[in-house]
């Protein structure tokens, strides 16, 4: 009879013993549960050759944005009246700028001259005007600095203006402003340019204006 007993009480602890083993290896912690990660291949269509040839034919094309700059090559009288914020009295300038179309037509170039503050003053713009992003983009450079000012933007048919937005180095402060122009076309002999400063606040404060006539 205590041998029955015996090997009962052995069978059933050897039972528990198996039911906590089962336990422990099904319990497992959600957080060290192993995790399958899922690779999701990008795949990329790669245009066909005649895709890519025409891509570059239309971005290579000049279109009507660039006969609408071509229209200003010539010899253009300007003035320019200038504003400081230091002082309420405007200063006056005249200069000349000779405007032409570079490498095929793509590209508008202009070189400005003229007499500033006693000192001989000349400059250079370019125009540019992305087939690819469908905007204007300008650089500016002079002899009165050794920076170089971009903006880029786009043409209003309805007002005739052409806003471009961008930055320059201040030189007194060392840190970059962000400025505006708005180009105005009056007429085929008669445009004006006119710059602003924004300020941190989004105020605009006008720097200068420049009023042309085609000689």
């Amino acid at each position: 009879m205590k041998k029955t007993i015996f090997t009962l009480a052995l069978a059933t602890l050897t039972l528990v013993s198996c039911k906590k083993e089962e336990n422990q290896q099904v319990e497992i912690p959600l957080e060290e549960a192993p995790v399958e990660e899922t690779v999701v291949e990008e795949v990329l269509e790669t245009p066909d050759s005649a895709a890519v040839a025409k891509a570059w034919e239309d971005y290579m094309s000049p279109s009507k944005a660039h006969e609408m700059l071509a229209k200003d090559t010539g010899t253009w009288e300007s003035d320019l009246t200038f504003w400081m914020p230091e002082s309420p009295e405007p200063q006056k300038a005249k200069a000349q700028v000779e405007y032409k179309m570079i490498l095929g037509g793509r590209y508008q170039e202009g070189i400005h001259t003229g007499n500033m503050w006693g000192m001989p003053f000349e400059g250079r713009g370019l125009v540019a005007y992305d087939n690819a992003t469908e905007e204007f983009i300008s650089t500016w450079i002079d002899n009165m600095g050794t920076g170089m000012m971009m903006t880029k933007g786009k043409y209003d048919e309805s007002t005739k203006k052409l806003t471009l937005n961008g930055s320059m180095v201040d030189p007194v402060t060392k840190k970059e402003k962000t400025v505006k122009e708005v180009i105005t076309h009056i007429d085929e002999n008669n445009q004006k340019m006119e710059m602003f400063e924004i300020k941190k606040d989004g105020t605009e404060f006008k720097t200068m204006e420049i009023t042309s006539k085609r000689k």
